[in-house]
C-alpha cells in the first residue's frame, strides 16, 4: 500500500509525498485548518445529538421528558417521548408516549407531525382509554389552524368534522361539550364566508349567485350569529330582481325571529315603499299567504 503524508513548510504551503516522491501540491494552511474545524463541529453536534439517543431506563427517559414538557422545552420533550417507544416498544409507557409526543408537537405548532402522530395512535390503539383525548387533540390542531373567512376554509371543514367526531364517538366524554363549543365557532366561521361570498356577488348585480350563498346560510348555519343579515341580504337581493313578494316574506320571517335586529330595520326601511301586509297592526310586516318554500323551517305559522 502507498502511503501520502503532508508536510508544510515554512512558506505556509503543503506538499504531498508518495512513495518517497516529493511532489509539490499547495494547500493554504488555512485551509487545512478550516477542514479540521469543520470536522470537530461536526462531532460537536453528533454528540450533541447523542445525548438524546442514549440508551437509558423507561423510568429516566419518560419522566426526563415530562420535566422537558413542564419547562415549556417542547422540542426536547418530544425526542424524550420518541425515544420511549423506540427503546422501550413493548412497555404499557410506550403508548403513552405517543399521545405525549403528539401532545409535544401540538405544543410548538407542529400541527402536521401532531396528526400523523395521532392518527398512528388511533390505528394503533382504537379500543385504548385515551383514544377519545386522541381524536379531540386531532380536531384542535386543525381548530388552532383556522385562518380568517378571506381565505379557504378547508382547514375550517376538516376541524368541523374531527370535531364532530369526537362527540360523535364519545359523547359522554370530559372532551365532548369543549368539542361541540368549538363545533358552533366553525359552523358560524364557515357562514362567514358565505355570507363573505355573497355580499361580494350581490354587490356586483348577482343577484341570483348572492341569493344561493344566503340561502345556504340560513338552511345550513341556523345557530349562527349571521342569520338576521342573511334574511336582509335575501330581501335586498330579491327586491333588486323586482320580486316583491319573496322580498317581503323574507323580512316578516326576518321580523318574526329578530323584531330588535337592526337588520330588520333595514329591511323595513328598505321596502317602504312597497304595499306591506301587516294584518294585526303590530308594526311587523305580515307574510304573504303562501307557506312554503326553502323558509318552511323558519316559518313561524
Amino acid at each position: 500500500m502507498n502511503l501520502r503524508h503532508i508536510h508544510i513548510n515554512s512558506t505556509g504551503s503543503a506538499f504531498l509525498t508518495k512513495a518517497g516522491l516529493r511532489r509539490k501540491c499547495p494547500i493554504p494552511v488555512c485551509f487545512l485548518y478550516l477542514v479540521i474545524m469543520g470536522s470537530l463541529a461536526l462531532v460537536s453536534c453528533a454528540n450533541k445529538d447523542q445525548q438524546v439517543y442514549l440508551e437509558r431506563s423507561l423510568e429516566e427517559l419518560y419522566n426526563t421528558g415530562l420535566d422537558h414538557l413542564d419547562d415549556g422545552d417542547y422540542k426536547l420533550a418530544t425526542d424524550l417521548f420518541l425515544e420511549v417507544e423506540r427503546q422501550h416498544p413493548y412497555s404499557i409507557w410506550a403508548i403513552k408516549s405517543q399521545l405525549m409526543g403528539a401532545y409535544s408537537f401540538y405544543s410548538i405548532g407542529e400541527y402536521d407531525d401532531a396528526i400523523l402522530a395521532l392518527d398512528r395512535f388511533i390505528q394503533l390503539h382504537p379500543g385504548n382509554k385515551d383514544v377519545s383525548y386522541a381524536y379531540y387533540l386531532k380536531g384542535l390542531c386543525y381548530y388552532e389552524q383556522i385562518t380568517d373567512v378571506g381565505r379557504d376554509q378547508r382547514i375550517t371543514e376538516l376541524a368541523l368534522a374531527s370535531l364532530s367526531e369526537v362527540v360523535q364517538r364519545f359523547p359522554k366524554s370530559k372532551y365532548a361539550r369543549d368539542a361541540k363549543l368549538k363545533i358552533d365557532l366553525t359552523h358560524d366561521h364557515l357562514a362567514g364566508k358565505e355570507m363573505e361570498v355573497g355580499r361580494f356577488y350581490l354587490k356586483r348585480e348577482q343577484y341570483l349567485a348572492a341569493i344561493n350563498r344566503f340561502k345556504n346560510v340560513i338552511e345550513n348555519y341556523q345557530s349562527t350569529t349571521h342569520i338576521p343579515e342573511a334574511l336582509h341580504r335575501m330581501t335586498e337581493a330579491f327586491k333588486a330582481l323586482g320580486i316583491d313578494s319573496e322580498a317581503r316574506k323574507n323580512a316578516a320571517v326576518l321580523g318574526h325571529n329578530f323584531p330588535g335586529s337592526q337588520w330588520y330595520s333595514d329591511s323595513y326601511e328598505l321596502l317602504e315603499n312597497i304595499v306591506v301586509r301587516d294584518v294585526d297592526g303590530d308594526g311587523i310586516i305580515d307574510p304573504v299567504p303562501e307557506k312554503h318554500g326553502f323558509f318552511s323551517r323558519l316559518w313561524p305559522f
